[in-house]
């Protein structure tokens, strides 16, 4: 009969004497709980037990088996250390199991015959696995869990060595040593990890017939406990990116409350974290809408939006977009732009496109947009010119793109590597142009500064015939001549010429050189005017809205059928550049909120009927009254500011008031 302590008088301490009481096995022998209103305690008086509240007291050589049911850690520790080599310690949690097998017979394997009440007790737990094994280390309890656990059916492992179907198994060693092992961690050959308690089992005369091991399955623990780790280095590297960055960053939850801000925020907001954290996201704004709860709203990014935010009032763009994470809206980032960086920026970048534009040509022939046959026949000469050195003459409306086609032509040509210059003959001065293009002896002209490029001269009928005469003379001997010099330089550029001018009637009257005139149009390509293709407005128009998007920062998502019809009623005497103008000047009085392009967003335009009224008679009184109507639409555009309008137009002061007069355009200032 083995000696019995029972360490822990609660619920589990009053199952276990109450088992035990049941069983001539065992004799307990005493009692012990801290607590001296135990339950356990009173039912182990009742039964002529001896009870107390150190078990210490009570702990001697004569003690067979201690059963820990306290829970604590500590105790089990205390226990372990306190007992002798022959005293087994049983956790509370596998003594009940094993109690509970011998509650129907006193040895758990004294004969082959009692496996099959061993096998239908297992199988009654479902979420441990258990293993238990004879002194000949051959399994004789394996159920439905630990199969699954280990993936081998039960049958086969039923009878065979432990070290076949477990080759790290600790349970021989729980034989020899006699002693139990808990919440022992060990990996299974299928990449499973558990954490495992083993206990010897014993008969009545003490002797050790068994191992028998409860372990539970860990992995999915690991693998998350893993995961949360990985997150929080995934976490402090993205706080560390965020508080590096010079952007202000704003980051708020889905519900739009503010979770996380960096330094540079602090710079230029004037808010601090606790003014921020955990707040609304309108708590930032001194005037303007919240981005951050608009795109948690449409789930849609924003870019470019203007605000003023903060106690300082600073005037910021803003760029926000949504966090989806697995399909789930988990917030938005904002990214804060202080403004007056960003006009000063501007004004540099402007000034060095200034430079780079008369250096580098921008567009190629994918740009050229528009399915008419009208566009695709252009397209196509324009295609044949860019592979031939000759000099093109570009010829079409004012606003129908011929610089668009200069562009695409050296795109499309062997010299695409070279510099593309663009001058505009009409808007500086005879001298100095001739200067710009042929240089002096102290600089170099663009015409050398060229080298294999190519030199785009625009609006080349306001050339002046000193001019014409000079760029003759370069043609004929492929050679510049400097001002005021006798050097002669190679010639090496490409000449591509545009005007929207009768150069006939110029001819005529002896304003432009005949001679050159035949050198410049040796392949001439007519522009047609958008009134001819207005099939190809929407895709033009597509494209224009995309491209003023970035420039105001805008996401406006197209136009409108209704507007649509209604540019396509209208005769576009300005062409493309006029269509430009309309959809930007919708643009710039939508509201931010809006996505589309409706009637109401576009100015006034002139209707079909006063157009064809307009353009009755000859050709030459026809176009006199587009660059008329022209003309006066810009001056009122820039309220009759006419250095203004002069640089839109793209045309000389000079050249603005010589038509002015011509046409005895009204020009007093509106308000």
């Amino acid at each position: 009969m083995q000696n019995v302590l029972i360490v822990g008088a609660g619920r589990g301490g009053v199952a276990l004497l109450q088992v035990m009481a049941e069983s001539d096995a065992f004799k307990v022998y005493a009692v012990v709980d801290h607590d001296p209103q135990a339950p356990g305690l009173t039912l182990a008086q009742s039964m002529n037990i001896e009870t107390g509240q150190d078990w210490k007291k009570y702990l001697s050589d004569q003690t067979d088996i201690i059963i820990d049911v306290t829970g604590d850690d500590e105790t089990f520790h205390q226990l372990r250390e306190a007992r002798s080599r022959k005293t087994v310690l049983i956790p509370g949690s596998v003594a009940s199991l094993v109690y509970q097998l011998l509650t129907e017979k006193e040895s758990l394997i004294s004969h082959l015959e009692h496996d099959s009440y061993i096998r239908e007790l297992a199988m009654n737990s479902t979420h441990d696995g258990m293993i238990g094994i004879d002194c000949d280390h051959r399994i004789i309890l394996f159920n439905t869990r630990a199969a699954e656990m280990i993936g081998i059916e039960k049958e086969k492992a039923l009878h065979q060595s432990i070290y076949q179907v477990v080759p790290l198994s600790g349970l021989p060693r729980i034989i020899e040593t006699g002693r139990a092992e808990n919440n022992q961690e060990l990996m299974l050959d299928n990449g499973t990890k558990v954490v495992t308690t083993r206990i010897p089992m014993v008969n009545e005369n003490g002797d050790v017939i068994g191992a028998f091991a409860v372990f539970k399955d860990i992995t999915e623990v690991v693998n998350l406990a893993e995961e949360m780790t990985n997150l929080k280095e995934i976490q402090t590297m993205l706080e560390a990116i965020i508080q590096s960055s010079d952007d202000a960053i704003s980051v708020v939850d889905e519900q739009g409350r503010g979770l996380m801000i960096n330094r540079a925020y602090t710079r230029l907001t004037g808010l601090t974290e606790s003014e921020v954290i955990s707040q609304p996201a309108e708590a930032d704004i001194f005037e303007g809408e919240s981005m951050h709860m608009q795109v948690l709203k449409t789930r849609r990014p924003v870019r470019g939006v203007k605000m003023i935010v903060g106690p300082n009032r600073k005037e910021v763009a803003v760029n926000v977009a949504p966090i989806i994470v697995n399909g789930q809206l988990k917030g938005s980032v904002g990214v804060i732009h202080d403004l007056s960086e960003i006009h000063q920026l501007t004004s540099e970048l402007d000034r060095a496109r200034r430079i780079i534009r008369s250096l580098e040509a921008k567009y190629t022939f994918e740009d050229i947009l528009g399915n008419s046959d009208e566009i695709l026949l252009v397209t196509e000469q324009a295609k044949v010119a860019s592979k031939t050195n000759t000099t093109v003459l570009l010829r079409g409306e004012q606003g129908s793109g011929k610089e668009l086609f200069a562009n695409a032509i050296h795109n499309g040509s062997d010299r695409k590597y070279n510099s593309f210059n663009r001058v505009n003959c009409g808007s500086m001065p005879a001298a100095f142009l001739l200067e710009t293009l042929f240089g002096t002896e102290s600089s170099e002209g663009l015409f050398e500064q060229a080298g294999e490029g190519t030199v785009f001269l625009d609006e080349i009928g306001e050339l002046s015939l000193e001019s014409q005469n000079k760029l003759l003379e370069a043609l004929k001997t492929r050679q510049i001549k400097k001002n005021g010099s006798s050097e002669m330089i190679l010639f090496k550029a490409r000449v591509i010429t545009a005007s929207h001018i009768n150069l006939e009637r110029a001819i005529a009257k002896g304003q432009f050189s005949e001679e050159l005139y035949y050198y410049l149009s040796r392949l001439t390509l007519q522009l047609p005017p958008l009134r001819t293709h207005k099939q190809d407005i929407p895709v033009i128009c597509e494209r224009l809205i995309m491209k003023l998007n970035q420039s105001f920062g805008r996401t406006v998502k197209g136009i409108s059928s209704a507007a649509l019809e209604q540019l396509t009623g209208y005769e576009w005497p300005g062409n493309v550049r006029e269509l430009e103008n309309v959809l930007s000047r919708a643009m710039i009085f939508m509201d931010q909120k809006e996505e589309l392009i409706e009637q109401k967003h576009l100015i006034p335009l002139q209707s079909e009927q006063t157009f064809k009224r307009e353009m009755n008679g000859p050709l030459a009184e026809q176009l006199e009254n587009v660059e008329k109507e022209i003309i006066e639409q810009t001056l009122r555009k820039h309220n009759g500011n006419k250095t203004a309008t002069a640089k839109e137009l793209d045309i000389s002061i000079r050249n603005l008031y010589y038509k002015i007069e011509k046409y005895q355009v009204e020009t007093e200032r509106s308000g």
